[in-house]
């Protein structure tokens, strides 16, 4: 396990770190992304489909709970904000996901934790100023490196 605390001071670097993070990134990994709306969750997110060659438009699934992408490895992209109880998490299969040979990232990650499989990334984003951010990150030692 190793912990970071990795600084971006625009909305281009904070891609530039998901991207990185989307080259280490392999079947069966998840990131749990936790911020304030604002924070750069998607713009994170958008990054790491890159890095993962996921070609086309990378949106944030507020309305429809998850996203999927092909890459290199598929990207699974799960926003929990609009859900009200873990149960939810049942009802779109959420837990068929980390089956399925994919990357799982998981914005809003915090609101049901106890969902997700413990192996994973966290990825706190602290909003400074302007577009300054603290990305606090800890997990496998393979993804926390690969954002230093």
């Amino acid at each position: 396990m190793v912990t970071a605390t990795i600084a971006s001071d625009s909305h281009a670097r904070t891609q530039a770190l998901g991207e990185q993070l989307g080259r280490a990134l392999a079947a069966g990994d998840t990131v749990a992304l936790v911020g304030e709306l604002g924070a750069g969750k998607t713009a994170f997110v958008q990054g790491m489909a890159r890095g993962l060659g996921v070609t086309g438009a990378v949106k944030s699934p507020s309305f429809t709970i998850v996203n999927e992408h092909d890459g290199r490895v598929p990207l699974f992209h799960v926003d929990f904000y609009r859900l009200e109880s873990a149960a939810e998490l049942h009802n779109i299969g959420f837990d068929e996901y980390f089956g399925r040979g994919g990357v799982v990232v998981v914005e809003w990650a915090d609101r049901f934790a106890d969902a997700l499989p413990a192996e994973r990334l966290d990825v706190r984003i602290e909003i400074l100023d302007g577009d300054a951010r603290l990305f606090h990150v800890s997990g496998p030692a393979r993804l926390a490196s690969a954002l230093q």
